[in-house]
């Protein structure tokens, strides 16, 4: 059995367009070599569960689970996370205007405070993880989840990424150094809040 191999994929935009909040150094690097990496090890540990598949070496196959979880998290989470974003001059930073706005004046009461308690969500996270909004597929209510490391949202939690923000300081150390916080307060201004909300409204036209 052949399985799938994984590429890098494009982003949506250049490498400057998220500066001043994220600079062209950290995106080229957070891209071509962590995302990089992370697709590389992915295919790798694949093309080892192929061979142990054919083998049925069981053992083996199992061994090769948490290579999977990390690298194929990794590959998931950047994946998203790239489209997440967008540049200021491309309506970065806007807030949503109809269904998810409406959901997060529920939940927060309004936007800003939405903003505000995602970004105390986020800065305390201990290590390199991720904070995201989510959705409950059984509720349909919002909600704040952290995972660790690359852990991806959905198959570790059953809950539906929307946003999610990278706090791995790969992320930002180059820029914000060792101030998260500064990271977090900027990277509002270049969320792609369409592409959240297109999310958000595909899943609940999906699920009725």
């Amino acid at each position: 059995m052949e399985l799938m191999k994984f590429r890098l994929p494009e982003l949506p935009y250049e490498y400057e367009d998220l500066e001043p909040v994220i600079s062209a150094e950290i995106m080229q690097l957070h891209h071509l070599k962590h995302h990089q990496g992370y697709v590389n090890n992915l295919n790798d540990a694949l093309k080892k569960m192929d061979i142990s598949f054919s083998s049925q070496e069981v053992t083996s196959l199992i061994s090769l689970a948490p290579a999977l979880r990390f690298n194929g998290g990794g590959h998931i989470n950047h994946s998203l996370f790239w489209e997440m974003l967008s540049p200021e001059k491309a309506n970065g930073g806007v807030p949503p205007q109809k269904a998810l706005l409406r959901a997060l004046e529920a939940r927060w009461g309004n936007f800003d405070n939405f903003l505000k308690s995602f970004i105390e969500f986020a800065a305390p996270i201990q290590g390199s993880g991720w904070a995201w909004l989510a959705l409950c597929p059984k509720t349909k209510n919002l909600t704040l989840q952290q995972t660790a490391n690359q852990d991806p949202l959905e198959g570790t939690t059953g809950l539906v990424p929307l946003l999610g923000v990278d706090v791995w300081e790969h992320a930002y150390y180059l820029q914000y150094k060792n101030v998260r916080m500064d990271y977090l307060k900027a990277i509002t201004k270049v969320f792609n809040w369409k592409y959240v909300e297109s999310r958000y409204i595909n899943f609940l036209d999906q699920s009725n």
